[in-house]
């Protein structure tokens, strides 16, 4: 993956995502073992090296500064719903070393792979959980996903893990108009946050929401 390194901190540039060499590495690194066992376990349907760098590893990057904005800084327990191959939680817990991220999919070997980047990469902040996000009782305040559901199944399924006062952070593709109006509260959209990723020419957006 030692060609990516160049347009990969091209992005970063980009992004505004001032990362160490050591990060980028682990970026590097992740992207390797996400192509090494993508068909294997089944990850991911794009295993061309540009490709998973700007469909996997620069869309999720592109909610770093966004996140960094809106949470408080410091130590923060996070939860990535429908985590598959951990996209964009592997990517967070990369950059940002003082958070807790737990990624968690229904499929075992989808939590296993995650749980095998944290112990390659050394991620101690890092954690691959095999349950249904509805199981869970642990509470988090902020809860991820990336084209894992609508918002409306999103937010049903993972309310209970929501800490008090804590924040869903929804990556879609287009403005999910249509998604946002089958919401019913307490559930309530504070913003809609386009976001532009490097080399990739589609529309997407971050949805944050909480409860009223």
């Amino acid at each position: 993956m030692r060609e990516l390194e160049a347009p990969l901190r091209s992005g970063l540039g980009l992004l505004g995502l001032s990362l160490s060499d050591e990060q980028v590495q682990m970026l590097l690194d992740y992207l390797a073992l996400l192509a090494k066992w993508g068909r294997v376990y089944n990850l991911t349907a794009r295993l061309e090296p540009a490709e998973m760098l700007t469909h996997h590893l620069l869309d999720s990057l592109a909610i770093v500064m966004p996140l960094r904005r809106r949470c408080p800084s410091g130590p923060m327990r996070v939860l990535d719903v429908g985590a598959g191959a951990g996209l964009p939680g592997v990517v967070l817990a990369i950059c940002y070393p003082d958070w807790q991220v737990d990624c968690v999919d229904a499929v075992a070997k989808k939590a296993a792979f995650v749980q095998q980047v944290a112990v390659s990469l050394r991620l101690p902040n890092l954690r691959g959980r095999h349950a249904r996000v509805e199981q869970l009782t642990d509470r988090y305040p902020l809860v991820t996903s990336r084209a894992f559901a609508s918002l409306a199944d999103f937010t049903q399924w993972s309310a209970q893990a929501l800490a008090e006062g804590g924040v869903w952070a929804a990556m879609k593709g287009k403005h999910p108009a249509d998604e946002i109006a089958q919401l019913a509260p307490p559930v309530h959209v504070f913003h809609v946050e386009p976001l532009a990723v490097p080399s990739l020419n589609a529309e997407r957006c971050l949805v944050w929401l909480k409860l009223q």
